[in-house]
């Protein structure tokens, strides 16, 4: 287990989500710009933790869902926020949009009071933070982008959304 020590983890793809996310209570899959093919495996993951699906436009209406769970458990929660990436050649490719997108959680999770980040997670926030403005258009220019263009939807956090909006994949 690696980040133990923090409340708020980050790390990429299912090895990651191991790494930081087996004694987890919630496991924030991020994934902002789906491409053909890169569905969810489940088994990839670990068994334990409830998991969320989450883009940039939910990345708000997530950081409150994880902010009810807690309520709802009564205890200090264990969140490890997981960029899932791509793949080249059968090596992890990281993404700027999953970068920007699991920054955006973590940016409003401290937000609302979950700040006890490890460094990992904090300079995922702090890309976020720093290119919050320009997220539109790096959404539009990114690598995958060229294969697999975002929608407008995509391109930016939706403050309309709530919690019952966010993609509970496991409970």
């Amino acid at each position: 287990m690696e980040q133990t020590r923090y409340q708020v983890r980050f790390d990429w793809a299912a090895e990651g989500a191991h790494a930081i996310g087996s004694d987890a209570d919630v496991i924030v899959w991020v994934d902002a710009i789906t491409e053909p093919g890169a569905d969810l495996d489940l088994s990839l993951l670990p068994s334990a933790p409830a998991v969320i699906r989450v883009d940039l436009p939910s990345a708000q209406a997530a950081a409150q869902w994880i902010i009810d769970l807690q309520v709802k458990l009564a205890k200090r929660i264990l969140i490890a926020v997981v960029a899932a990436g791509s793949t080249r050649d059968g090596q992890l490719r990281v993404t700027t949009e999953d970068l920007l997108a699991a920054g955006a959680v973590i940016d409003h999770l401290a937000a609302l009071g979950l700040d006890a980040t490890s460094p990992e997670a904090a300079a995922a926030e702090a890309a976020y933070r720093g290119l919050a403005r320009a997220t539109s258009h790096l959404m539009t220019a990114v690598s995958t982008a060229a294969t697999t263009a975002p929608e407008n939807y995509q391109l930016k956090v939706d403050a309309t959304l709530t919690p019952a909006d966010v993609q509970v994949v496991r409970g």
